[in-house]
């Protein structure tokens, strides 16, 4: 059995992610079909999803939703961490076997991952990390990059006769949100005073990475389509909420950031 990513060990981390969707049901079996997740529970028009028992993602169905505009605040990806390289590379063979369409492979350096739109236009990065003590600081800084990935190398780290992908494994996390905001540096200083999160890397004015315990980034949150939006519109689907877990939290809180994205916070350990 596989680890806790260290990720969610951190003193506070992702828990899951609210999307607003204006066809919930369809959305569910695209997450089930491609990101390999379970149906968990439905209630209130609400679909969850996880895997092994862990809620990851919840789906609130509003048919009479505007579809999501990619020039404003909201989600720029949800990006769902594999517990080993080895699950990445059966989440490959699994994307080429069932024509998974692919927008991007990248080794960040920290980490390697796949990205793919879902049917309603919300992001998605499917990735595994390298060892955290392989990575690079420099100082109080990481180093990150975006360079071609390795396909090859991480499907043949998948074991010789191996079952192959059966869904997300346990111990499959959201490992970090990357979010669409107007002005990086306004979001760089929410995170820092409403969760005291650390600035662990910059991408110019354009991009801000954030984190807690030395994590490479638990929030991203970019400019590069979004620069000057202001309020998100509620009447929108695409990203309707993100929670936080935190052990240093004894009640659950809601608030929002600068953008009206909604950011909720539970108390305990992952």
């Amino acid at each position: 059995m596989s680890e806790l990513p260290f990720a969610a060990t951190t003193p506070v981390s992702v828990s899951r992610v609210g999307l607003k969707a204006r066809d919930a049901e369809s959305l569910a079996a695209y997450y089930r079909a491609v990101v390999g997740l379970q149906e968990l529970s439905r209630a209130d028009g609400a679909i969850t999803l996880g895997a092994a028992n862990r809620p990851l993602m919840v789906l609130e169905q509003d048919p009479s939703a505007k579809p999501d505009d990619p020039r404003s605040a909201g989600l720029f990806h949800t990006a769902f961490l594999l517990p080993s390289r080895a699950d990445l590379g059966r989440w490959i063979n699994h994307a080429a076997t069932n024509r998974i369409g692919i927008e991007g492979a990248s080794d960040h350096l920290v980490s390697e991952a796949l990205y793919l739109t879902d049917p309603e236009g919300n992001g998605i990065e499917i990735y595994a990390d390298r060892r955290p003590q392989d990575w690079k600081w420099n100082g109080d800084k990481i180093a990150m990059a975006t360079e071609r990935l390795n396909l090859p190398a991480v499907v043949a780290s998948v074991p010789t006769g191996d079952a192959g992908w059966h869904g997300a494994p346990e111990n499959t996390i959201v490992g970090h949100v990357h979010l669409r905001v107007g002005r990086p540096e306004d979001a760089e200083a929410w995170w820092h005073d409403e969760f005291g999160f650390d600035t662990v890397a910059k991408y110019g004015g354009q991009a801000v990475f954030l984190s807690s315990g030395h994590y490479h980034h638990h929030i991203g949150a970019n400019a590069w389509h979004s620069a000057g939006a202001g309020r998100r519109d509620p009447s929108r689907s695409g990203l309707a909420w993100v929670e936080m877990r935190s052990d240093n939290v004894k009640a659950e809180s809601t608030r929002e950031d600068p953008w009206g994205t909604v950011i909720r916070t539970v108390p305990g350990k992952a």
